[in-house]
């Protein structure tokens, strides 16, 4: 048995494959968001490595350099808002599919996007969803993958290593994790409407799973192993979303310069554990956290999902400690007025599963080793 062959009896029912989604996702497309001062957040985008914006009235796009459309969209907004994640789609029949649904839009011309369409839902957890489907643009990389020698091939000869310091090369965005107070709900809607496969499956307590990464499906084509992620919080909210650069080269060149130029870095270079991706994580002048990533595991439809604890060790294989503030939300009067709040109203969140939550977070990721030199 492999880390990713799994006992039927242990998968909650409430997170089996849908027989027969709506539409099937190919791929993430896009975060948008609202912020008050456009400028300031172009700027980080910039440094951080999107390409090319694009304004348009009270709005702006920012673009990869190999991806769909804009990957991520800023409106002018009085204050600093996630709007909701977009999943490109496998064609335009799932468009038509998806806007028959409850609350759907209409097809329309997608945003900063001339030949593409899209259409919007809400999911469960109030996020604003863009679906879009459209031509995938045909640009030039920026640089090839630098050529490394190893202790068993020398394959760069009479040749040094320069790789340029400069902003990352976003290529695609990879996928958007989402914090929400009805866990299976929304992990449900994600997987009824989109198709999505669940890869990964953490549990809290008593095997209570609280966390799933899901991927597209693309039958025998590869796909990320994780396009959305839904986790259990007592809040709905964005945790963050991540970008696909060249390599880890790509990734440390890019921290240079971000740190550079002052950015607040949040946590990285390390590799995950579910996913496998090398990591490295910023936050934007508001606080969001935006990560580049390098080597992400690639699984097929017929790949069953693994089941294991949520404890922040197996977030990462390597790489420093997860900074205590990474994932809990920021406790004020407000927050604690929304929790109170969200238990009243939701069916799901109840404070045993927001002590299991609690319990899982803070547990120490590492045994704790020796100090040299004592016995």
């Amino acid at each position: 048995m492999n880390e990713y062959t799994t006992v039927p009896e242990l998968t909650d029912p409430r997170l089996t494959r849908a027989a027969r989604p709506v539409a099937r996702a190919f791929d993430a497309a896009s975060v948008t968001f609202e912020r008050p001062d456009l400028q300031k957040a172009v700027r980080f985008l910039s440094d951080f490595g999107f390409a090319r914006p694009r304004y348009q009235g009270d709005s702006v796009w920012l673009y990869p350099e190999a991806g769909y459309g804009p990957c991520v969209i800023v409106r002018k907004g009085k204050r600093e808002r996630f709007v909701g994640p977009g999943l490109m789609m496998s064609s335009r029949d799932d468009l038509v599919a998806l806007s028959a649904l409850p609350g759907a839009s209409a097809i329309s011309p997608a945003e900063g996007w001339p030949e593409g369409e899209e259409i919007t839902l809400v999911d469960p957890a109030g996020f604003l969803v863009r679906a879009v489907y459209g031509p995938k643009p045909n640009l030039p990389a920026v640089r090839e993958r630098l050529v490394q020698n190893s202790h068993y091939e020398a394959v760069r000869l009479n040749a040094g290593q320069r790789p340029p310091v400069r902003p990352s090369t976003v290529l695609r965005m990879g996928h958007a994790v989402l914090g929400v107070v009805d866990f299976f709900r929304t992990a449900r809607w994600y997987m009824d409407t989109f198709g999505l496969l669940p890869s990964d499956i953490q549990t809290i307590g008593e095997d209570d799973p609280a966390l799933v990464f899901m991927r597209c499906d693309r039958g025998d084509e590869p796909a990320d192993h994780h396009t959305i992620v839904i986790a259990q919080n007592v809040d709905n909210l964005y945790s963050h979303s991540a970008y696909e650069v060249i390599d880890l080269d790509d990734i440390a060149m890019g921290q240079q310069h971000l740190l550079g130029r002052g950015y607040q870095h949040s946590w990285g270079i390390g590799r995950h554990l579910l996913g496998s991706q090398i990591f490295d994580y910023w936050r934007d002048p508001w606080g969001m956290k935006f990560e580049h990533f390098c080597d992400s595991d690639k699984f097929t439809s017929d790949t069953p999902p693994g089941i294991t604890p949520l404890t922040s060790g197996g977030l990462y294989q390597w790489g420093p400690q997860v900074p205590k503030d990474f994932e809990a939300p920021k406790l004020t009067p407000g927050l604690i007025w929304r929790t109170l709040n969200n238990i009243r109203k939701s069916d799901e969140l109840t404070f045993a599963r927001m002590a299991n939550l609690k319990r899982a977070i803070d547990a120490p990721p590492r045994p704790k080793s020796k100090k040299a030199g004592r016995n």
